[in-house]
């Protein structure tokens, strides 16, 4: 299995669950030291993944080395207070949340194709009504706003799950507050905030990785599921649109992201 964003929080939790039961587990990150603290029986891919380019390197890289690949688990994000933008002239968020999903999952899809029941899991927002798509701006050049970007970027992975056309089952996954994820980007009083909520209302990140760890063995029968806090959700969810994703697909077609 291939992980990205595995050297933290949920992404880091499943990696070690899977490893634990036998599985050759990948796991891409940005952190040398993290990645080599995950242990033997973990291969570590550095990379950069808000960088097209370094997807594109990692494609590449595990095209290679694989023959297969029986699940794919999205989890690269990091928090970005203040717009800022990538090599290629892209927004962060937009990169390294929706963008590196997207390339990841298209890139790798003859692996995912080759093994006998694969599956996708995209660890994002699927349930939040929340946010909306700039369409005129998905860059975020007017107006940007950390959390506006984090929920435009939850809202296009929503779109990817409803648009995706490959074999493998696509499992969106929402698993609510968790005590997860790098908060080094964030201010100081924002941080401890959160470190303070944490200790009181969210989930151990073992608990909220569990599923996906479970998932591998047992891919859903439905082309895509959707979950929110360990709710199925209907399929028809305004923001799991078919005719937006495909507005979507549209967009990613002109712009060259393949």
């Amino acid at each position: 299995m291939v992980i990205s964003g595995g050297t933290d929080g949920m992404g880091r939790a499943t990696a070690l669950a899977r490893r634990e039961r036998g599985d050759a587990v990948v796991v891409i990150g940005s952190n040398a030291e993290k990645g080599r603290a995950l242990g033997p029986g973990i291969t570590f891919v550095q990379a950069d993944l808000s960088s097209t380019a370094e997807v594109a390197r990692v494609v590449a890289t595990l095209r290679e080395r694989l023959e297969s690949v029986d699940a794919l688990v999205l989890c690269a994000n990091r928090q970005s207070p203040r717009r800022r933008e990538t090599p290629e002239g892209l927004e962060y968020t937009f990169a390294l949340y929706f963008l590196s999903r997207h390339l990841l999952a298209e890139g790798l899809r003859p692996l995912l194709e080759a093994a006998p029941a694969p599956v996708v899991v995209n660890v994002a927002g699927v349930g939040m009504t929340k946010g909306a798509i700039a369409w005129d701006d998905l860059q975020l050049r007017r107006g940007y706003g950390m959390v506006r970007a984090q929920l435009q970027a939850g809202r296009l992975n929503d779109l990817l799950g409803a648009g995706y056309r490959g074999k493998a089952r696509y499992v969106l996954y929402h698993p609510g507050f968790t005590r997860s994820g790098d908060l080094s980007p964030l201010p100081a009083p924002l941080r401890l905030t959160l470190r303070l909520l944490a200790r009181v209302a969210a989930r151990p990140v073992a608990a909220s990785a569990a599923p996906i760890v479970e998932l591998v063995d047992h891919p859903p029968a439905a082309r895509l599921t959707a979950v929110d806090r360990g709710k199925v959700l209907d399929p028809s969810l305004p923001t799991l649109d078919p005719a937006a994703a495909e507005r979507l697909r549209e967009v990613i077609e002109r712009a060259g992201w393949r």
